[in-house]
C-alpha cells in the first residue's frame, strides 16, 4: 500500500497566537494542547484581561479573522498593548486544507500563523479610515434619501399627482415648490403649475392637467412624513460633506507631499454682463 509522503514546514512565528472572533465571546489559542485556548468576553476589561494572558504567555504575534465589525476595537486594543496583529480574511483559513475536526478555529489560525501561511489584509492609515467612515456613513444617506423619493412618488401617484410625469426629478427645483405647496394646503393644480421652474420643458396647461389631487388625505399625510425625512437626510449630508471638507483639509495641511498635488478650486462666482 502506498503510503503519502509528509512534509514538515518551518515554524516562521515561534511566539504566535489566533483569535476567533465572535460577537459575544473571543476564543484565543497559543498553541495547540488544549490548556493553550481560553474564550474572553467582549467587554473592554475582558480585552485587557486578554492582553495580560497573551503577555503572560509570550506572545507577540497575533492573527485574527476579520469577522464582521467585531474585530476593530479588539484590534486597536492589541495593537495599543504592543502587540503585531494582521488581520486576515476567513477565506484565507478555510481555503487551506488540513484542519481536524476536533481542532478549534482559533488552534487552526494559530497554527497556519505560526508556519506563516497567512497574509495580513490591507488596512488603511487612520487619516483615510476617517475619511471612509464619513464617506460610508454619506453613501449610506444617500441610499436613505432615494428610498424617500421613491416612497414619495408612489404616494403622489397614489393621490393623482402625476408629478413624475411632468418633471424629470420631482426633488428638483419645480418639484420641491409644488410638492412643497402642495403640503401647504395648496391643491388647485392650476395654481401649482405656476410654481414651475423657467426651464421646466413642460407647459403650465400640461403640469395643471397632471395635478388633480383626489383628496386622498392618509396618503397626504405619508408624504408629509417621507417630505420631512427626505429633508431632514439632505441636512445630514451636508452636515457629512462639511466634515470631509474639514478633515481633507486637515490632512493635505499637514502633508507637503499633499498640498504640492492639491488643486484648488475653480470659482463658481458668474460675472453678469451690463447691457
Amino acid at each position: 500500500m502506498e503510503t503519502k509522503k509528509q512534509i514538515s514546514l518551518e515554524v516562521v512565528n515561534s511566539n504566535a497566537a489566533g483569535i476567533d472572533i465572535g460577537s459575544r465571546s473571543h476564543w484565543v489559542a497559543v498553541g495547540q494542547n488544549a490548556e493553550d485556548v481560553k474564550e474572553f468576553g467582549v467587554y473592554s476589561q475582558d480585552q485587557l484581561e486578554m492582553c495580560h494572558w497573551l503577555h503572560s504567555n509570550g506572545v507577540t504575534s497575533i492573527a485574527m479573522e476579520s469577522t464582521g465589525t467585531y474585530w476593530q476595537n479588539l484590534f486597536s486594543t492589541l495593537v495599543g498593548q504592543g502587540f503585531d496583529v494582521i488581520l486576515v480574511n476567513g477565506r484565507q483559513t478555510k481555503n487551506i486544507k488540513g484542519k481536524k475536526t476536533d481542532i478549534k478555529d482559533c488552534q487552526w489560525i494559530q497554527k497556519l500563523h505560526s508556519l506563516g501561511l497567512l497574509s495580513a489584509s490591507f488596512l488603511p492609515d487612520s487619516d483615510t479610515d476617517t475619511i471612509r467612515t464619513y464617506s460610508r456613513h454619506r453613501q449610506n444617506l444617500l441610499k436613505q434619501s432615494a428610498s424617500c423619493t421613491r416612497r414619495m412618488q408612489k404616494y403622489l401617484r397614489l393621490m393623482n399627482m402625476r408629478l413624475e410625469v411632468v418633471v424629470r426629478d420631482i426633488v428638483g427645483l419645480t418639484g420641491s415648490c409644488i410638492i412643497e405647496a402642495f403640503l401647504n394646503g395648496e391643491y388647485r393644480g392650476e395654481e401649482l403649475a405656476k410654481l414651475r421652474h423657467y426651464n421646466c420643458r413642460k407647459s403650465e396647461e400640461e403640469i395643471a392637467k397632471a395635478l388633480q389631487f383626489n383628496g386622498r388625505k392618509d396618503y397626504l399625510f405619508a408624504l408629509q412624513q417621507e417630505w420631512d425625512s427626505y429633508k431632514h437626510l439632505q441636512q445630514q449630508i451636508m452636515d457629512t460633506d462639511l466634515q470631509i471638507d474639514r478633515l481633507l483639509k486637515e490632512f493635505i495641511e499637514k502633508d507637503d507631499h499633499k498640498k504640492q498635488h492639491t488643486i484648488e478650486k475653480k470659482s463658481t462666482s458668474v460675472k453678469i454682463k451690463t447691457q
